[in-house]
């Protein structure tokens, strides 16, 4: 007979919207579900977005009071609290390997290389061949940087190499080899006991979960595998971290995924490999 009228709380009737029709859902909300919707990332803006960040990292782990003595305690105490769990066999690795000339250089090299180019690789590789799952992974892989600074700051750790009665023998001065700047010459510009948690773990971690979720062909995903336990071998090798560093490498790359999750809705690979053409 006439349009259906509903009330208002203030008890004016009002007319519906019609049937099948939807109302607007609120600005923020709508700005909010566009931020977390996957879109195709623009290379200058990536590009920035990596260069700023890194150097926002670098500049904040390096100005991490270096607090010697305290770190040189909880040097110590890693190394008792491994040798309490039998897994404190450090120096053994780090003298077996150091042994193999040819071993240990190629790791002095590994460590202070495939750090960073294996990572902007896979970067690389995600933002060309899987754009709809880039941003959840970059994510994933900033939180679990981010999250170390708070590692550094609160937990400063020397590595076993600068341990005074540790027995360690620091490979690159050993070896003479080029390239990180924990040891040598370039050992000023860095923060020395920044240890805990690795990132050479938390990254290849990283790359390698990527790449063995991603990767079709069988090979890569064989060596997506490898990479970060070759990666735990060579921090292990070179004195540069203990077990328990890595495993603090694990959580961190743990939080990071929790924290794609949270923001997208689900784990990055499991989002669609493109991005819908009508969303930019």
């Amino acid at each position: 007979m006439g349009d259906a009228l509903t009330r208002t709380l203030d008890g004016l009737p009002t007319t519906p919207p019609p049937k099948g029709d939807r109302a607007d859902p609120p600005v923020e909300e709508g700005r909010l579900a566009r931020l977390r919707t996957p879109r195709a990332p623009r290379l200058w803006f990536e590009i920035l977005l990596i260069a700023v960040s890194y150097w926002i990292y670098s500049m904040i782990r390096n100005a991490v009071p270096e607090q010697k003595a305290k770190a040189l305690r909880n040097a110590d105490w890693i190394w008792q609290a491994e040798h309490s769990l039998g897994i404190a066999v450090e120096h053994t690795v780090n003298h077996a390997v150091n042994s193999v000339t040819w071993l240990i250089v190629s790791m002095n090299y590994y460590y202070a290389t495939l750090h960073f180019i294996v990572t902007i690789g896979v970067l690389i590789w995600l933002y060309r061949w899987h754009p709809g799952r880039y941003a959840a992974a970059r994510l994933a892989l900033f939180a679990t940087t981010g999250v170390a600074l708070v590692g550094y700051y609160f937990y400063p750790l020397a590595p076993p190499r600068l341990m005074p009665d540790g027995g360690f023998i620091d490979t690159l001065i050993d070896h003479g080899t080029w390239g990180s700047m924990a040891s040598g010459n370039l050992a000023s510009m860095s923060n020395q006991y920044a240890a805990m948690p690795s990132m050479h773990i938390g990254w290849s971690l990283w790359c390698g979960i990527t790449i063995a979720l991603l990767a079709k062909p069988l090979w890569a995903k064989a060596l997506g595998l490898l990479y970060p336990s070759m990666t735990l071998l060579v921090i292990v090798s070179t004195a540069n971290h203990f077990w328990l560093d890595a495993l603090g490498g694990v959580l961190c790359m743990a939080f990071g995924l929790v924290m794609a999750y949270v923001w997208y809705g689900t784990l990055p690979h499991r989002l669609a490999r493109l991005v819908p053409a009508t969303v930019g």
